[in-house]
């Protein structure tokens, strides 16, 4: 969700016999927290649950025929900034929409963006979603949803504006940290968790920005231009499986166009496939100022406009009474919303915004999921040693911390939505709270870190380093034992509103890592950051690599248990690191035009003269054409042979992994079958460590065109030392169908199809070939 326009989606008219009271939320956290701990199951349900959206018909029709149009007008657009009308006549109260998705906005006036500054409003700050992807764990992601819903609860919340589900095509997207995965199966999985996570602890989630807003630059006037097949197969499947198996009860409206058209007016994506196709029957909320027509969005999908009613109060009023717009459309957008709002139980007045306090629960949800999340991309030794992590504190007496980044807090920063955090663990803070007194720690701040006052002033992260930081820290590296460079961007680095302008380390920290590195070549490099770096000088110089993300209230703890060898890194990129931000596919085919180059001043003059003009949303050169179709992330650099930095899927542990005898249930598989890939995997380490096992599959000698793999699989198993267990990953073959643009619907070609399973897309263990018929 942004302060600025966006877009909504439509329901289907349906009937039925349903309960007539609310139904009564049944808080999991307990359960969730089991999961986390050691649950094996990394997929939700088989088949979709039984919605509650459609318990509740009768009650419903009886509710609509009882309303007058004004009153079922004002129910469709924002009441203040987080609220929508309920019926007040009837006891229906109204929708209160909780920002998110990675803690609970604090609360802010009823009709601005200043918050209120109340004491009782602070929240746990959970991991920022690539964090989130980075576990690549349906468990932790099922976890992750019951903590929001659990405080959103406590809040008076009824649904939740997240999880932000878009896919990764930019490594220089704004709100990157804040989705999921570049790979549509990978982000499908855990968008499932999260919703059901959510949903089954009372709090409706919004899943958002359907459809393909992935990028940040002119994000409100672009006009994303897509194949078909690409559309259906990568960018529209996270949203599919959250409605079709999470059940999702609301979809948000992206603000940019898709294939022409405003996402919240898309007849295509809102009527005939959101609700035409997979049945949703929740309501469709737009992007905070994303509405642009009031009877195109009547009749083409939104339910409500958010916030105030500029085009959905008096406006739609007005077209209903002209006749523009049938009753019946407001009287199927009324009950969408009707759906949801007595699936969720409110939260009475009394019991809402009470002060919440620090949850332990919470924090152990935060916690696991942070630790889960930290990937290791490097650790080799100096000089012929062993391997530089974990730290051997009988080894290294002093250590040197160096870097803004080891006591900047991440909860808040840049545009749009933060946390106001109970408390932010920061790296350093960590470190000496598990080291103790076992070594000395010494802090430099080393380089500046980009802020908020030069964000808005338009000022360049990407500097040469502070020359009196530099020395500083250089000087603190000579006289320690082993350095810990906290490198990587902020908050005000990465942010909604704007991509960045490259993925060059900001703040002149390679600089900064060259001259430690001369002075003590024992570096450890850790990343906070939310999406891909380029590390091309940073890597020779640092034995050991680490990313460790917007990492939430405990990421401290969980950077410095794993640092220590308290807990074995397991995370996985959930993107490719390219060596160079020109080799991916976006870049390389100059299909994403990065936003020209202004000052303040330039700004001011061209407003001056009365020469600058904001982008034009019907200028037909206001277009992002995808030109790379289904080769987004790992798919284009595999199937063009680009070595990348670090590929997807790739994170190292303490212990090694063997992978072997690889079987399938048979040879020979049809549509309606499940393939089941069974394998042996061992720790052959000295300490208990998970691996996630991934499943990828190639075409061989198709006719139809296809990436050079895809993933389809993927399991994350805890194993003890030495332990050796039987994993089984499953395909169903409805998976490797593809959307068969001529025909405008989902077809399977039979031939021969290569299973891969590895460590990551690039480090494949054992292979399988079966046949499809």
């Amino acid at each position: 969700m942004g302060e600025m326009p966006t877009i909504t989606p439509a329901l289907p008219k349906t009937t039925g016999k349903g309960a007539t009271r609310f139904a009564t939320p049944v808080l999991c956290l307990c359960a969730a927290l089991l999961c986390l701990g050691g649950c094996a199951r990394q997929e939700a349900p088989e088949k979709p649950r039984e919605s509650k959206l459609m318990r509740n018909e009768a009650r419903i029709d009886e509710i609509v025929a009882g309303m007058s149009l004004e009153e079922k007008i004002a129910m469709l657009h924002g009441k203040h900034m987080f609220t929508s009308e309920g019926v007040p006549r009837l006891g229906i109260p109204e929708m209160v929409y909780s920002d998110g998705p990675f803690g609970i906005r604090e609360e802010m006036e009823p009709d601005s963006w200043n918050p209120l500054g109340l004491e009782n409003d602070a929240a746990t700050f959970f991991p920022t979603g690539s964090a989130l992807a980075a576990t690549w764990s349906y468990d932790a992601a099922y976890a992750y949803g019951t903590g929001m819903a659990r405080e959103a609860r406590l809040r008076g919340k009824d649904m939740l504006l997240g999880p932000a589900i878009n896919i990764q095509r930019l490594p220089t997207g704004g709100r990157t940290y804040e989705y999921l995965s570049e790979d549509p199966f990978l982000s499908s999985r855990l968008s499932v968790g999260y919703t059901l996570g959510a949903q089954d602890n009372g709090i409706a989630v919004c899943v958002k920005h359907y459809a393909l807003n992935n990028q940040e630059q002119n994000r409100g006037t672009v006009n994303v231009v897509v194949s078909p097949r690409a559309m259906r197969e990568v960018y529209l499947k996270p949203f599919e499986a959250a409605v079709v198996e999470g059940g999702a009860y609301g979809v948000m409206a992206a603000y940019n166009k898709v294939n022409g058209r405003w996402c919240s007016e898309n007849d295509i994506l809102q009527n005939k496939i959101l609700r035409d196709e997979w049945g949703f029957k929740g309501l469709v909320v737009s992007d905070w100022g994303g509405t642009h027509n009031t009877v195109d969005a009547a009749l083409y999908g939104l339910d409500v406009e958010m916030p105030g009613g500029r085009l959905f109060g008096e406006p739609l009023l007005e077209a209903v009474k002209a006749g523009k717009v049938p009753v019946e459309v407001i009287d199927q957008k009324v009950r969408n919303i009707l759906r949801v709002r007595l699936a969720v139980e409110p939260v009475p007045p009394e019991q809402a915004n009470k002060a919440l306090t620090a949850k332990p629960e919470q924090a152990r949800i935060a916690y696991d999921v942070a630790a889960k999340s930290i990937v290791l991309l490097k650790n080799e030794g100096v000089g012929g040693a062993g391997a530089l992590l974990p730290l051997d504190l009988a080894k290294y007496k002093k250590i040197a911390v160096v870097g803004d980044n080891a006591v900047r807090a991440m909860a808040s920063g840049g545009v749009g939505a933060g946390v106001k955090a109970h408390k932010e663990v920061t790296p350093l803070e960590g470190l000496k709270d598990r080291v103790g007194d076992k070594a000395e720690i010494v802090f430099a701040e080393g380089y500046r870190g980009f802020t908020r006052e030069e964000r808005s002033n338009w000022g360049n992260p990407y500097r040469d380093a502070d020359p009196k930081l530099l020395a500083e820290a250089v000087r603190a590296a000579k006289e320690a034992d082993v350095v810990l460079f906290v490198a990587g961007d902020n908050r005000e680095v990465e942010t909604e509103g704007s991509d960045r302008d490259a993925i060059t380390l900001p703040s002149g920290q390679d600089q900064v890592l060259e001259a430690l590195a001369k002075a003590n070549p024992n570096i450890v490099t850790v990343l906070v950051t939310g999406g891909p770096l380029d590390l091309r000088r940073a890597r020779p110089l640092s034995p050991a690599i680490l990313v460790s993300w917007f990492n939430g209230s405990e990421g401290g703890n969980a950077l410095a248990d794993v640092l220590l060898g308290k807990v074995s890194p397991s995370g996985k990129l959930p993107f490719t690191f390219p060596a160079k931000l020109e080799d991916s596919p976006a870049y390389a085919l100059g299909s994403y035009k990065p936003a020209p180059k202004m000052t303040p001043d330039v700004f001011r003059e061209l407003v001056r003269s009365g020469k600058f003009a904001p982008p034009d949303p019907d200028d037909p050169s206001n277009v992002a054409e995808y030109s790379e179709d289904l080769l987004v992330g790992y798919r284009w650099f595999d199937t063009k042979n680009i070595e990348p930095l670090y590929p997807f899927g790739h994170g190292l542990s303490y212990a090694t992994f063997d992978y072997a005898d690889i079987a399938t249930g048979k040879g020979e598989y049809k549509e309606g079958d499940v393939i089941e890939v069974t394998f042996d995997l061992a720790n052959r380490g000295e300490s208990e460590a998970d691996e996630v096992a991934q499943l990828y599959v190639s075409r061989v000698g198709a006719k139809t065109e296809w990436p050079a793999k895809e993933l389809k699989a993927f399991q994350r198993v805890n194993l003890k030392a030495g332990e050796r267990k039987r994993v089984t990953l499953a395909v169903p073959v409805a998976q490797l169908r593809h959307w068969d643009e001529a025909r405008h619907k989902w077809a399977l070609e039979g031939g021969v199809i290569d299973i891969a399973v590895g460590s990551s897309s690039r480090d494949i263990r054992l292979t399988k070939r079966v046949a499809v018929k």
